[in-house]
């Protein structure tokens, strides 16, 4: 995918690429350059909606007294 610098210094990122990222208005970027002049772009702040579903969920429903008491015991199972 190729983007075009304007003389202000900006490169409006393809469409693919946006959607590719899953990046939508107001997301960060960083740009990361190498040694050799090449640069990595990446998402910065994701909001916390997108992180749902990532992780798969508990082995068996946890009680909120339980999850206490793992706490207070240092959450160790060992």
């Amino acid at each position: 995918m190729q983007a075009t610098l304007t003389s202000k210094g900006q490169v409006t990122l393809p469409k693919a690429l946006r959607e590719k990222l899953s990046l939508s208005e107001g997301d960060r970027v960083e740009f990361i350059v190498d040694d050799e002049h090449g640069a990595r772009l990446v998402v910065k702040h994701v909001p916390i909606s997108r992180l749902k579903g990532m992780l798969p969920g508990p082995r068996q429903p946890v009680s909120l007294a339980e999850m206490d008491r793992a706490v207070q015991e240092g959450g160790s199972d060992r």
